[in-house]
């Protein structure tokens, strides 16, 4: 992170650049070896990646883990100028206390915005690219101005 923070482009695996945190509760008795094992084999979700994976008491689990957060930083570098001589970096950081919540007020805020474009005539597929993004908030337009700019 240090290095692209620099704004250097190191090529990077997708191991370098993901860590999965698993928290596990299991029984006593459990065979806590192969449970890690098969976490950190499981195609397609960890096994491509730098997985750690945490032994937690039920307790533990309840008081810390069942809202269910989430997290992650994304770093982007980019250069401007006529020969790239200005460089910047930008960090987007994400911490969210309900994984859950979060992906529905995302899902809500989409259908909204669905919504106002079918009102407004438009049809067909989009991307988030292709949406403007007052339409994602109950608020309107002059609101939204008012209040952010």
């Amino acid at each position: 992170m240090e290095s692209v923070r620099r704004g250097e482009t190191p090529e990077l695996t997708v191991r370098d650049k993901h860590i999965r945190e698993c928290y596990v509760v299991c029984d006593e008795s459990a065979d806590k070896s192969k449970i890690e094992s098969d976490i950190k084999s499981m195609p397609n979700y960890f096994a491509e990646y730098d997985t750690r994976v945490n032994f937690i008491s039920e307790e533990e689990f309840k008081k810390n883990h069942t809202k269910m957060p989430h997290g992650g930083l994304v770093i982007r570098n980019g250069a401007t100028g006529e020969e790239k001589q200005n460089n910047h970096t930008m960090e987007f950081l994400l911490k969210l206390d309900s994984n859950p919540e979060f992906t529905a007020s995302v899902l809500l805020a989409y259908a909204r915005a669905a919504y106002k474009m079918n009102m407004e005539g438009m049809k067909g597929a989009k991307t988030i690219f292709d949406v403007p993004i007052f339409y994602l908030s109950p608020k309107n337009r002059e609101d939204l101005i008012k209040e952010f700019l």
